[in-house]
């Protein structure tokens, strides 16, 4: 058998890995338009960073698993054919803001009609709107010159910084198919595969719809919960209640479990605030506006949030933090990946810019030119391929970037950390303290600095949903 992926991102490129790790008598193409991407992905410095990725793909690469621009020729010759392509927000035109942009998807679904002479099972991969496969279906059925396809549902629920995991050990794995004698045995032979490492009572079979809608809702639930903990801890600093404890004890309810209950300065990640304004477009177009309404409210909670820090920052800082050093820990949207896409760090960092700040950024995995073009970028820009994005975003002159949390620090007058890093834990305070202007500001978003330590060293801190301050009590933040 013969598996093509087309899109060798965050998705195609660690799933295919494994797949040929697992499958060691499968033939795995991954993909991709993009030169340099393929170049990447053939040399020593992978183009995304994922703990043990490394290992999986120097074990099967040049083997059973290979990457390719040549596209046309590995989906020719494929059995099974992922498709991974990026579904940008629109930012123009009918549903701009919220719809999915389907553009790649359609002219992958042409270019598979184009050059295939035989029959072939076809899967998305990405994350696409409900009802994207009968489009494609469409597309394909139109062009197909007499081979059939048969279109599959396959949506990923990976974390990134535990991608490889949570492929080795996937909580389910969703195959969605058209319920037919033939789709059936699509989804038959899709399972196959994944049955050589997965139990079969892991591997869930659905409709096609069912399958799409599964993967937009269990994104929109996991947002909804971080928001909800969000909403929560800014009561708890109007309360003096610890945000911390009051999760921890809801979370110790069977019923609604500790996971996604940490307060922090806010969600990120490539999916979650796109999959819910695809949902809410999608509750709008059926005649839903108050199921729409009420998804909207998960992403609103989430910009006030990030609103909310920023002002805390500015107005714990006499009001002003024109001309003022700060220095960010942490710019990726989570621990353990190299990925800003939608990271909160964005909108503070260009929150802080707008109040006139000076910003020195420290992140392990996040390079500068990523940072300034995030910082340059309009919004929903950051999900077309690099090729479609501005070549050389102009550079934010106020921002620098360096490879080391102490340089970020020396000379601040505040530290914003916004990534949990682990490594951020163990950076020796006493010695940032002594090298910052005074008074030395702390504002962790990420609820994971020992906040008693940092006052005794001198520090004024701001944790999130912790009480506050007396310093902080006497500037309260406005809105």
């Amino acid at each position: 058998m013969k598996i093509c992926c087309i899109g060798a991102g965050y998705v195609g490129g660690p799933t295919m890995a494994v797949i040929a790790l697992k499958c060691p008598d499968i033939e795995v193409a991954v993909v991709d338009i993009s030169v340099p991407r393929i170049t990447a992905w053939n040399s020593d410095q992978l183009p995304i960073y994922e703990p043990g990725l490394e290992d999986v793909v120097k074990q099967c690469r040049g083997k059973n698993l290979f990457f390719s621009t040549d596209v046309e020729k590995h989906v020719h010759e494929a059995d099974i054919v992922f498709v991974s392509v990026n579904t940008p927000t629109k930012t123009r035109g009918l549903g701009a803001g919220k719809a999915a942009d389907l553009t790649y998807w359609e002219s992958a679904a042409r270019m598979i009609a184009d050059v295939s002479k035989s029959d072939k099972i076809v899967v998305e991969k990405s994350t696409v709107p409900v009802k994207t496969a009968e489009a494609i279906e469409k597309i394909l059925t139109h062009n197909s010159k007499g081979i059939k396809f048969q279109i599959l549902s396959n949506p990923e629920f990976l974390a990134e910084g535990t991608a490889i995991q949570d492929l080795f050990n996937p909580d389910r794995v969703l195959i969605g198919g058209r319920e037919t004698l033939e789709g059936n045995k699509a989804v038959q032979a899709l399972k196959a595969v994944y049955a050589h490492w997965v139990p079969e009572e892991r591997i869930l079979t659905t409709n096609l719809w069912s399958a799409e809608l599964s993967k937009l809702a269990a994104n929109a639930f996991l947002a909804q919960r971080i928001s909800s903990v969000n909403a929560m801890s800014s009561l708890c600093e109007a309360t003096g209640a610890d945000v911390t404890q009051v999760s921890y004890a809801v979370g110790k309810d069977t019923r609604i479990g500790p996971k996604f209950l940490n307060a922090s300065v806010g969600f990120g990640g490539s999916c979650f605030q796109k999959d819910i304004l695809n949902l809410v477009y999608i509750c709008e177009c059926n005649g839903l506006p108050e199921v729409a309404e009420y998804w909207k409210q998960v992403i609103k909670i989430n910009d006030y949030q990030k609103n909310r820090f920023v002002n805390r920052v500015v107005s714990s800082m006499f009001n002003t933090v024109s001309n003022k050093k700060i220095a960010i820990l942490g710019f990726a949207f989570k621990k353990d990946t190299g990925d800003t896409r939608e990271t909160p760090a964005i909108d503070v960092c260009k929150g802080l810019l707008g109040d006139k700040a000076r910003l020195s950024i420290y992140d392990p995995q996040v390079t500068e030119d990523q940072v300034q073009r995030d910082l340059s970028m309009k919004k929903f820009d950051w999900d077309h391929p690099l090729h479609l994005q501005p070549m050389s975003p102009a550079t934010v002159k106020q921002v620098s970037c360096v490879w080391d949390a102490y340089e970020a620090t020396k000379g601040a007058h505040g530290i914003c950390i916004l990534t949990e890093w682990d490594e951020f834990k163990q950076l020796d305070f006493k010695r940032i303290y002594d090298n910052m202007q005074k008074p030395a500001f702390v504002f962790d978003g990420r609820n994971i600095m020992n906040v008693e330590q940092l006052r005794e060293i001198g520090f004024i801190v701001y944790s999130i949903g912790k009480p506050l301050d007396a310093w902080l009590k006497d500037m309260p933040a406005v809105a």
